[in-house]
């Protein structure tokens, strides 16, 4: 069976920099649904169409085609009291845009921001909302590993049963309008994830 729009795809995958460094290369199969539910990057999607299992490449991708260019925008400045303790680097925080300070229909939507803690001084914290890997261009080597026809339930939920934990980590619709000058949101929430996010 070919890759096509909706079906199931098993893509074994490494990915390094532009300088060859291995920065993720996964025991599992990424497992994505095929077809622009945004499973994987657009770019990655292309190269795969029409393929068969057992097809192989590798693939250079640009900031603006993975996880977007770095934005010195989304560097904050908080106090430490703000913070739960034990606070460390790695850690990660949610925020959401700060309502009062652009009340706009558009930000309705818009999905919080990941903040990780990047330096902790004695009364201020460091934060970086930018993906890890943002403002890198990154390669990928890619091998098919398995095709199937995905079922209705995985197209109306736009991921593999039981599969969305092994999909890329893609940057949230409309990241890069540039238009992000809020303060740092009032509420902040803590990641379980004790380093910083990965690609799946």
């Amino acid at each position: 069976m070919k890759i096509e729009k909706n079906t199931i795809v098993s893509l074994r995958y490494k990915l390094t920099d532009a300088q060859n460094n291995v920065i993720e290369e996964p025991d599992s199969p990424m497992v994505y649904l095929h077809g622009g539910y945004e499973g994987t990057f657009p770019k990655i999607e292309t190269l795969l169409d029409g393929q068969d299992i057992g097809y192989e490449a590798e693939i250079q991708l640009e900031p603006n085609e993975a996880f977007g260019e770095y934005d010195p925008e989304l560097l904050k400045i908080e106090p430490r009291t703000r913070f739960p303790e034990p606070l460390e680097v790695g850690m990660q925080f949610e925020g959401v845009p700060d309502a009062e300070e652009d009340a706009s229909a558009d930000d309705v939507d818009d999905e919080p921001l990941i903040y990780t803690v990047t330096d902790v001084a004695d009364n201020q914290v460091v934060l970086d909302g930018n993906h890890p890997l943002a403002g890198m261009a990154l390669r990928f080597w890619v091998q098919v590993e398995d095709v199937r026809a995905a079922t209705d339930d995985e197209i109306e939920n736009r991921h593999p049963e039981g599969g969305d934990s092994f999909s890329f980590g893609m940057p949230s619709e409309g990241g890069d309008d540039g238009d992000d000058d809020e303060d740092f949101p009032g509420g902040l929430a803590g990641k379980d994830s004790a380093g910083p996010r990965t690609l799946h």
